[in-house]
């Protein structure tokens, strides 16, 4: 019976606790049994608030007792990325700057999770201030990935990723800058969500560049992610930038199928440094799409060295602002790849990142123009390469690794700069390790995203696939 419940997606959680079968207090045991058994061999848990997790959990089993419920997620246990405030609980964001850091805040994010029933079980291990695709921390130790130790988690929601994928949450809430939903979910097999910029408040979460980071969830299924998107989105008084748009039951658009509804597929800059096996794997995901009755059409996208090199003027510029005092002071606390990749944004002028900022909104039409024309969403490699090992990403020469780094996000990073939605979804194996593809759309279109990721993970099994080393 323990085997089973440890395998349960936050959906399939909620039932089993609405319906009787298991208690919170029993789920959310079973969760930190596990969190403390197989964290540390993953290094994936940062701090676990063992006492006040199971306090919720026989709080929400005595109200489901006289028929009470919080909400879609009353009693289900998760774990989050360590850049989300807690008010009075200690927060790092990876790094030993802020290493005893307590916020007098909560997250937005967190009290609508609060709010709705779940369980905060505590944090989890991330890339040092969610500077890193692949996962890299010198201070805390690298996440590992948990079907191959070895290889990169992928960051910087890289605990996120892991636990996910490890069975030792439900599923984990984290953070996409430039990819760092999209690149664990898809090294470690998990199905995540980046959401249009804005969808989700960002108050109270640790930021890396207020104008690219999007909030978002790392489980087991679109289902999962629909779920968890209805209760976080929505406006936010305390977050200016946060959007005002309707917030749709994004869990009810999963019904019915996808047949006559469109899929852009790419070619040109999505086609390059694609490795074989990912090729593959996306060739066979079209076909089960074309199966499900949706159509395929070609497109080209605009000049995406553009696109990339207005990102990254954005991206470090806004977190060199953000880090400049420290830089200045405690520049020696900085992993020498995490500071690198912070310096450029000292080097760009004023005049770069107004126009940078000024041009987003005619790249974003652009883009959508060329890449989706008339589809309902692209489908493009969440990672055009099979995932690499924490040595290569970690050992030799910078300049090499560099490449490498931009290799991994080759895919990602402009995606954040247009302010898109993307959905990662498992699609099967590379090297024994998993493989990803991701669903673009339009802005605030979250909906068409998980539809197309919900009707896929209806005819495969890819996100159900269970490290044999996890196995509950």
């Amino acid at each position: 019976m323990t085997d089973q419940l440890a395998n349960l997606g936050v959906c399939e959680a909620a039932s089993a606790i609405a319906r009787g079968e298991v208690s919170s207090e029993q789920l959310t045991q079973i969760a930190l049994d596990r969190l403390q058994k197989l964290g540390p061999k993953f290094n994936c848990v940062a701090s676990l608030q063992a006492d006040s997790a199971l306090d919720a959990a026989r709080r929400a089993d005595v109200l489901r007792s006289k028929g009470q419920t919080l909400g879609a997620l009353h009693g289900v246990p998760m774990a989050h990325k360590e850049l989300f405030y807690r008010q009075g609980r200690k927060t790092n964001d990876g790094s030993i700057i802020t290493k005893d850091f307590i916020p007098d805040v909560t997250s937005t994010a967190l009290t609508r999770l609060d709010e709705a029933g779940a369980v905060d079980l505590g944090l989890l291990h991330m890339a040092e201030f969610a500077m890193s695709p692949t996962g890299f921390n010198l201070h805390y130790g690298h996440v590992r990935n948990p079907w191959n130790t070895d290889d990169c988690p992928g960051g910087s929601s890289s605990g996120s990723g892991a636990a996910v994928a490890a069975r030792l949450t439900c599923a984990s809430l984290g953070t996409d800058t430039g990819g760092s939903i999209r690149h664990p979910s898809a090294m470690c097999g998990v199905t995540g969500l980046k959401p249009s910029w804005s969808r989700v408040s960002a108050f109270g979460v640790m930021p890396l560049s207020k104008s690219l980071d999007c909030v978002g969830p790392l489980a087991r299924s679109a289902r999962d992610c629909a779920r968890l998107l209805k209760v976080m989105a929505g406006h936010d008084p305390m977050d200016t930038s946060s959007s005002h748009n309707a917030v749709p039951d994004y869990e009810a658009l999963l019904a019915g199928d996808v047949r006559g509804m469109k899929i852009a597929v790419p070619g040109g800059y999505y086609r390059e440094h694609l490795d074989e096996g990912v090729a593959a794997a996306m060739q066979e995901a079209e076909r089960v799409f074309k199966d499900l009755g949706a159509d395929i059409i070609r497109t080209e996208p605009p000049d995406m060295a553009v696109i990339n090199r207005l990102m990254s003027i954005v991206l470090t510029v806004e977190a060199a602002s953000l880090h400049k005092h420290w830089i200045q002071t405690r520049r020696q606390d900085y992993a020498e790849q995490v500071l690198a990749r912070f310096m450029p944004g000292f080097d760009f002028t004023g005049i770069d990142y107004y126009e940078a900022m000024n041009a987003r909104a005619s790249w974003a039409l652009k883009w959508v123009g060329m890449t989706l024309q008339d589809a309902d969403a692209a489908l493009l490699p969440t990672i055009p390469v099979p995932v690499p090992s924490i040595a290569e990403t970690t050992q030799g020469d910078w300049g090499v690794i560099s490449k490498k780094i931009a290799t991994i996000t080759h895919c990602n990073r402009a995606i954040n700069y247009l302010g898109l939605p993307a959905l990662s979804v498992p699609a099967g194996f590379v090297k024994d390790m998993p493989v990803a593809f991701q669903l673009v759309g339009r802005a605030f279109d979250e909906g068409k995203l998980l539809k197309f990721g919900h009707a896929f993970q209806g005819v495969t099994s890819w996100h159900q696939a269970v490290p044999p080393s996890c196995m509950p």
